[in-house]
């Protein structure tokens, strides 16, 4: 019988109390409806094949290029910035990455609502960052006083918020950033599925980051390409701990034919909103409480045959869906969520199966 791996006695002692993050269940054989991982259903434009296949061999011995300068030029003038305010990572998670390692430590403790996106503390963990948890009410309004008085030097607010898909308003985000005096990271992962972004308060807002992702709206989850927006002078502290070549000639390639074909990008974008909003109406049809959400998400609170909810509940489903080979997303560690699940938005057909197989549930549970 094997045994749980140890952390080796000659780590460093924070190690050995820190959890790593868990992503969402990857199965190996076909046929599952894989609804628990905020992926893209439809494929990226056909333009990223082409120029993956174009940037294929004698180039791959070398390394690429050390800032993605092209990529990074193109997301510039993408938001009407200079590349000197771009940077380039593996995924918005490096960058996230870079920002804990750029701006939090022991005494310069790091801030994030909670719930939220569950990577943040595991970051903080790893570089034996002080925390400050900021909780949510049910309301899911922005608790702007409590993060005024956060004495962090960095807070992560994601918006759209993960896991609820709830938006936050550029006029509350401007609150925030005049109230608190730190580093304020906007974690954008969801933005271009929202009604508003917060890229017009970069120009007033020094304080201000933005990190984006291709994995979402751009439909690029397995090439891991995402980036961030600030002041050059944050931007030259994140280039100061990135690793040198941290985004593949591949990836690169890939991200700059994407982020060209924007158009192709918006029309998959307006598709899966109209069908999140569909199912949006049909899950409140139920009775159940799901929060309006500007992501690619639903997050919703199951309700029985009998009219009862809660963890058991939420679980309940959950494992049922399994069973008919359907993933959603159960977080139960926090009051605030154990009573939900989260819903990636798949495609129609994807779609009407979890909405059957719900059917099913409420018939016999």
């Amino acid at each position: 019988m094997s045994q749980k791996p140890t952390v080796s006695p000659l780590a460093l002692p924070h190690l050995k109390e820190l959890h790593a993050y868990q992503p969402g269940f990857q199965p190996k054989e076909e046929g599952w409806v894989k609804l628990n991982t905020n992926e893209n259903p439809y494929p990226p434009s056909p333009c990223v094949e082409e120029a993956i296949r174009a940037t294929m061999g004698d180039t791959i011995r070398l390394y690429p290029d050390p800032t993605s300068s092209e990529l990074r030029e193109e997301i510039a003038s993408l938001h009407g910035l200079r590349s000197e305010n771009v940077i380039v990572g593996n995924g918005s998670d490096d960058i996230l990455n870079l920002l804990t390692r750029a701006f939090s430590t022991l005494s310069e403790t790091a801030g994030f609502t909670s719930p939220s996106y569950s990577l943040y503390p595991v970051l903080c963990g790893i570089q034996n960052s002080g925390t400050i948890q900021i909780p949510f009410s049910r309301s899911m309004a922005l608790p702007i006083a409590d993060i005024e008085s956060c004495d962090a030097n960095i807070l992560f607010l994601t918006s759209p918020n993960a896991p609820t898909g709830v938006g936050f308003s550029n006029d509350v985000l401007r609150s925030v950033l005049r109230g608190f005096k730190g580093i304020v990271v906007v974690d954008e992962a969801y933005a271009d599925f929202a009604k508003e972004n917060a890229i017009e308060l970069l120009e007033v807002s020094p304080n201000l980051v933005i990190t984006r992702t291709l994995s979402k709206s751009y439909a690029l989850a397995g090439l891991r390409v995402g980036y961030g927006l600030a002041a050059s002078d944050i931007v030259e502290a994140l280039d100061r701990v990135r690793d040198s070549y941290n985004v593949n000639r591949l990836s690169q390639a890939g991200g700059l034919a994407a982020v060209r074909d924007r158009s192709y990008m918006k029309a998959i974008v307006q598709k899966i909103c109209r069908t999140r909003d569909f199912y949006f109406e049909e899950l409140k049809s139920l009775g159940w409480f799901t929060y309006e959400s500007q992501a690619n998400m639903l997050f919703a609170e199951p309700m029985n045959a009998r009219g009862e909810v809660g963890p058991e509940v939420a679980l309940g489903l959950f494992e049922y869906l399994k069973s008919k080979k359907i993933l959603v997303r159960y977080f139960p560690g926090h009051a605030l969520t154990a009573s939900f699940l989260r819903i990636s938005v798949g495609d129609e057909d994807q779609m009407l199966k979890l909405s059957e197989t719900i059917e099913q549930w409420l018939k016999n549970a």
